[in-house]
Formats: C-alpha cells, sequence, structure tokens
C-alpha cells in the first residue's frame, strides 16, 4: 500500500498477511528509490505486537532505521482500522520509541483525520542525544557550513535541531540540511527543522529528514518545532504548522504531552515484485 501524510509519503509492507522477502534494511532503498522502485520517503512495516494492538517500524531510503515518525503513524493507524485489524477509534501502536496512542477521527466508516499523543519531549542534552555538558539546549550557536545558527534541540522519540529564521524559503536546504543532519554534535545524526515564525500560533517549517533528505513534511519535527517555539519564548504552546504539504495542527499541553492532528491518505495498494538476485 502507498500511503501519505501532507505528501510525506511512505510503502506499508503488512506484516500480518505476508512476509518481506527480505531483510528491510536492505529492501528500503530499492523501494523508496523514485525511479527504480515505488518511490517514498520511508518503507513501514506492520506486525503484531505484545504490548500494543499493532507494530510499526520504518526504514529510511538509506536503509537505517527510526525510531518514530509521526506521519507514518497515522497512516497506520488509518490503515489497520479500515481493514478491521483493530476496530476501536483508540489505537495504540508499538515503535522503537515506544507505544504511541492513536485517536481516530470517523466519518461513514473512514478515517478523516488522526490525533496522535506524541507524548513528552525529552530536552536534556544526553536525551537527544546531543555532545556537550549537562541541560536544555535552546538556541546554542552552531557552527555549520561556514556561519553559525542557534540551535534549539529536542527529541520526540527521535532527534531533532530546530533552526528559527526570517525566511524559510531563503535557505539551501540541500545544503545546510546535511551539514546539520550529520554534524559531530549530533552522534546518532538528527533530523533538521527549519521555523520561520508568523504569529504565536502560526509556524512555516521545512525539514531536513535523518535519512531521507527533503521531505514535504515530517509529523515529529512539526511537534519539535512548536516546543522549540514555546522553549525560545518566540511563539505559543499550541500551534498550525504550515509545511510544503499542508498543515499539522500541534498542542503542547500542560500536563507535558504533545498532541498532533492531521490526515492520512491511501494513493494506492499492490502486488510488489522484486528480483533478490
Amino acid at each position: 500500500m502507498k500511503m501519505h501524510g501532507l505528501g510525506n509519503d511512505f510503502v506499508i509492507f503488512d506484516g500480518l498477511r505476508a512476509t518481506l522477502p527480505g531483510a528491510p534494511a536492505g529492501l528500503a532503498p530499492r523501494i523508496c528509490d523514485r525511479h527504480f522502485g515505488v518511490g517514498a520517503d520511508g518503507l513501514v512495516l506492520i506486525g503484531p505486537s505484545a504490548q500494543a494492538d499493532i507494530r510499526m517500524r520504518i526504514f529510511n531510503p538509506d536503509g537505517s532505521e527510526a525510531e518514530m515518525c509521526g506521519n507514518a503513524i497515522r497512516c497506520v493507524a488509518r490503515y489497520v482500522y479500515e481493514r478491521g485489524y483493530v476496530r476501536d477509534v483508540r489505537i495504540r501502536v508499538e515503535t522503537l520509541a515506544g507505544v504511541v496512542e492513536c485517536r481516530l477521527m470517523v466519518w461513514n466508516g473512514r478515517v478523516i483525520a488522526v490525533r496522535v499523543d506524541m507524548g513528552v519531549p525529552r530536552l536534556e542534552r544526553a536525551e537527544i542525544p546531543m555532545t556537550g555538558p549537562p541541560g536544555q539546549v535552546v538556541e546554542e550557536p552552531l557552527a555549520v557550513a561556514g556561519t553559525t545558527m542557534g540551535v534549539t534541540a529536542v527529541s520526540m522519540g527521535n532527534p531533532h535541531a530546530v533552526v528559527f529564521v526570517e525566511d524559510v524559503e531563503a535557505i539551501d536546504l540541500a545544503t545546510v540540511g546535511p551539514a546539520i543532519e550529520n554534524h559531530p554534535a549530533f552522534p546518532r545524526r538528527t533530523n533538521v527543522e527549519f521555523v520561520q515564525i508568523l504569529g504565536p500560533r502560526e509556524l512555516r517549517v521545512r525539514v531536513w529528514e535523518r535519512g531521507a533528505g527533503a521531505t514535504l513534511a515530517c509529523g515529529t519535527g512539526a511537534c519539535a518545532a512548536v516546543v522549540a517555539g514555546a522553549l525560545a519564548g518566540r511563539s505559543g504552546r499550541q500551534a498550525t504548522v504550515h509545511l510544503p504539504g499542508g498543515d499539522l495542527e500541534v498542542a503542547w499541553a500542560t500536563e507535558g504531552h504533545v498532541y498532533m492532528t492531521g490526515p492520512a491518505e491511501e494513493v494506492f495498494e499492490g502486488e510488489l515484485k522484486l528480483s533478490l538476485g
């Protein structure tokens, strides 16, 4: 199944019905290739879970495995509900970042949006992880690509480096994105968000995803942007996040959890044939 959340697209493999013909880390680059494969920002595997309703694994186009993906989990929630694997509008999904709860908004049997409890953001430097002394990282100077940028570090189960800019369209994403992703300060690499503050409850964001590059949307990145904006005193704890592929609603509640609401769309369903030679 090909699905997307705001243009952040995935090949969804139903491991409850079939077995993937090979190791996912090796297959992901081939399947995600936009010229020789299906084309996607990630390969997502659905399987059984001993601690939740379903299990989700995400492999990037470079073969690395991601801890969590906000857009992919909305797609998975819609997929398993509409195919009858889970009939409750509350779905618990096991990920490498822990068990994540999704609440479905359903109309005439169809999922029109998914609200995801993204959990409590991790803000200590070691939790990102990022090198340096203990404490939070809020607009800390980082030398990168011949300049210095202020970085705010947030983990939403996966690492994020948030940079506030005057105009996101002026950023040379293909140069600065990978330079921050692979910066020695981030031992496990990092996702990167460039954030333009439009108002207290409105952000514009461009994303460079770890292992995937520039994408049209990133759910965990949108959450990290709102958290970083609040930490830096640049915006409020609730905002509409405008991404190239569309909008997400994000709220950092007073009890500490971050909630993200957005759509999940099906593109097509088919049979994948791979030559393993």
